[in-house]
């Protein structure tokens, strides 16, 4: 897959609190990158807890679930957009399927 963009992982690992979701995103990262999902059975079958939401949103939990990782998948063209990345209580504040 390609991730777009890597960025926004950095941004939110660089903040100050947030510097122990540096490894976990950076695992995440490397391994969407080495991915290939066709489906989203594939992405359940890498990541069992993850969570479809709408026609393309998956929310991932990193870190031992104290992060959630939002990204929205196009599977015919391999691109992984990431769209929020934050703690539980930020991502309680947003509509998953408008970010």
């Amino acid at each position: 897959m390609r991730v777009i963009a890597r960025r926004t992982l950095r941004e939110f690992w660089e903040q100050r609190g947030h510097g122990d979701a540096e490894q976990p995103l950076r695992a995440w990262f490397a391994e969407a990158r080495r991915a290939t999902w066709r489906t989203p059975a594939d992405v359940k079958a890498a990541y069992r807890n993850a969570s479809f939401v709408g026609k393309d949103r998956v929310v991932f939990n990193i870190g031992g679930n104290k992060y959630r990782l939002v990204v929205a998948l196009k599977y015919s063209a391999q691109i992984a957009f990431i769209r929020f990345v934050g703690t539980h209580a930020k991502y309680d504040d947003i509509d998953v399927e408008e970010v």
